[in-house]
């Protein structure tokens, strides 16, 4: 978990993802859509990302891809950002971690 957090610190928004997966597309243009410039780690693109993934599967009870963290904390999956939003939470928590001033 320590590589994960070393990617994380001094980043608004990080969003760990794999390039095929749909999902994660959709999350990566919903943060986008606000205006943030996330920081995205495509983990079937790195040589490490295997080992990424396993430690992101260690950090919760529900690790998923992607796997979202915003001002350096870990947010949660699809299901949490998509719930976020829904109850109108995603931007205020996106203006709070400086990804976003508008």
């Amino acid at each position: 978990m320590d590589a994960v957090m070393r990617l994380t610190t001094e980043k608004p928004v990080v969003i760990f993802s794999k390039s095929s997966c749909c999902i994660c597309h959709s999350i990566k243009t919903l943060i986008c859509s606000f205006g943030a410039n996330p920081t995205i780690y495509e983990l079937d693109e790195l040589p490490n990302g295997q080992q990424l993934e396993t430690a992101l599967q260690a950090s919760g009870p529900r690790p998923t891809i992607p796997t979202v963290f915003i001002g350096q904390e870990l947010t949660g999956g699809a299901n949490e950002i998509m719930s976020l939003h829904v109850k109108g939470k995603l931007v205020p928590l996106l203006k709070k971690a400086k990804a976003i001033w508008i």
